[in-house]
């Protein structure tokens, strides 16, 4: 059965300067158990939320299964983790989520490349890891809100 693992809006970027430096502390109230998305603008709050730069790229998702053990959103910077749906293969389709508050559908438009910082915030050794497995950048076709726990998802090509 497929779950909704973490979610995560940050009003604020924890990557700044260089890898080696480290990020910025995570804000304590980034995880949540719940996220608010709005078709074309994001996850409310979040702090890519309604830049038009990201529209067609503003809610991201990661399966677990692509991270070792330990790692989570906080590290990845991603919006979502699922367990058992293979998001990376899923370019160019329809994701459909309903954690049990309605559907809401992801219009999966790119790959999340992993960047350098993966080593800083994982360890050494993820960011050559994660490519090919860093993700996807999808557009909110649909308000509606996500929930930690069971999910029910639908993929359309």
């Amino acid at each position: 059965m497929a779950e909704i693992v973490e979610l995560l809006s940050s009003p604020s970027h924890r990557y700044v300067g260089r890898p080696a430096d480290g990020p910025l502390p995570a804000n304590a109230g980034d995880l949540v158990p719940e996220i608010r998305i709005r078709a074309g603008l994001g996850v409310v709050g979040d702090r890519y939320f309604g830049r038009p730069a990201h529209r067609e790229a503003s809610v991201t998702v990661i399966a677990r299964e692509s991270l070792p053990g330990g790692a989570g959103l906080t590290q990845v910077r991603r919006n979502i983790m699922v367990a058992g749906i293979a998001v990376d293969e899923l370019v160019g389709a329809v994701l459909t989520l309903d954690s049990g508050d309605g559907p809401v559908r992801l219009r999966v438009r790119r790959a999340a490349h992993p960047c350098a910082w993966m080593d800083a915030t994982i360890g050494p050794g993820a960011w050559k890891a994660l490519r090919g497995k860093g993700g996807v950048r999808c557009e909110p076709l649909d308000d509606g809100v996500l929930r930690v726990g069971p999910v029910a998802f639908t993929v359309s090509r």
